[in-house]
């Protein structure tokens, strides 16, 4: 993808900052985002603009109280419910009903123990991570697979055969095969390795898979599964093969720095950030 920013676009967010994961609701609404001070908005278009729609708790709105209010990592709706799922630093797995309000928790461990501190585990670099399976008939939690070096992203294929999970500390996207009717995972398949440390992955209309790369930082793998003329890529879309078949270059510019999500929708793509005061799109 060659001159992005000729096609580039930002939509402030109402002083907030972090648009982390971004999503479409089951009508195609939106975008919807959530960011650092735990609340969701969402784009109403030029004219009525932001709206906060959701949030994860009903406390101050300050972003330092990240820990009273959470921090929505991960958004996705429920195509058949219009249930709105998240996936939270501080609270865990949360779900928001159709009219939205305060986020319900619907869990925040496993066999006994909390989810993955992401914090500590980026400082540790250790492998504690899980892949983990919320049943909502049961609300049951199973852990599928251990020792995940920091698990970041998570996309399900388009026949529900297989997952994508995206290991930050290795650079690496691995595949996870259903077997047993999907109620377990056989051994991951290295599926491809990455020129810089992956954030989220989500998959697009065709079935495609678009991994948001994390920029800024000291670049230490050396295999990398792009072409070499790509010098400052920050997002790669694969196949379910896992080969390489569109990349997002930011070409030194600040405005495609430290994203962590792409989101494809009718041809446009919707740029996330951990650190941003704005939500990016891109015509493509």
């Amino acid at each position: 993808m060659k001159d992005v920013l000729k096609n580039y676009n930002e939509i402030e967010l109402p002083g907030v900052l972090g648009p982390e994961s971004i999503a479409f609701d089951c009508r195609g609404k939106g975008p919807y985002v959530g960011v650092s001070d735990g609340r969701i908005f969402k784009w109403q278009g030029p004219q009525l603009g932001w709206t906060e729609d959701r949030k994860v708790c009903d406390r101050a709105t300050d972003p330092e109280l990240e820990q009273i209010c959470g921090r929505p990592l991960g958004l996705k709706f429920n195509t058949a419910t219009c249930e709105l799922f998240i996936a939270d630093a501080t609270f865990g797995l949360l779900k928001v009903g159709l009219e939205g309000g305060v986020a319900t928790q619907l869990a925040n461990s496993a066999e006994g123990v909390p989810f993955q501190d992401y914090a500590l585990a980026f400082i540790s670099m250790d492998k504690t991570g899980r892949l983990l399976k919320y049943d909502p008939h049961t609300n049951n939690v199973t852990v599928l697979h251990r020792k995940l070096a920091i698990p970041n992203g998570i996309a399900l294929s388009k026949n529900n055969s297989f997952l994508l999970v995206a290991e930050s500390t290795t650079s690496r996207i691995l595949k996870f095969s259903f077997i047993n009717d999907s109620t377990s995972v056989g051994t991951p398949k290295h599926l491809v390795q990455l020129k810089r440390p992956p954030d989220n992955i989500k998959r697009n209309a065709k079935g495609e898979f678009w991994v948001a790369l994390v920029s800024g930082l000291d670049e230490v793998s050396v295999t990398v599964s792009m072409p070499s003329s790509v010098e400052d890529p920050v997002g790669v879309k694969i196949n379910e093969e896992g080969r390489v078949i569109g990349v997002l270059s930011a070409n030194g510019s600040k405005e495609l720095e430290s994203i962590s999500e792409v989101e494809e929708v009718d041809g446009v793509l919707w740029i996330g950030s951990v650190v941003k005061p704005y939500v990016a799109h891109i015509v493509v």
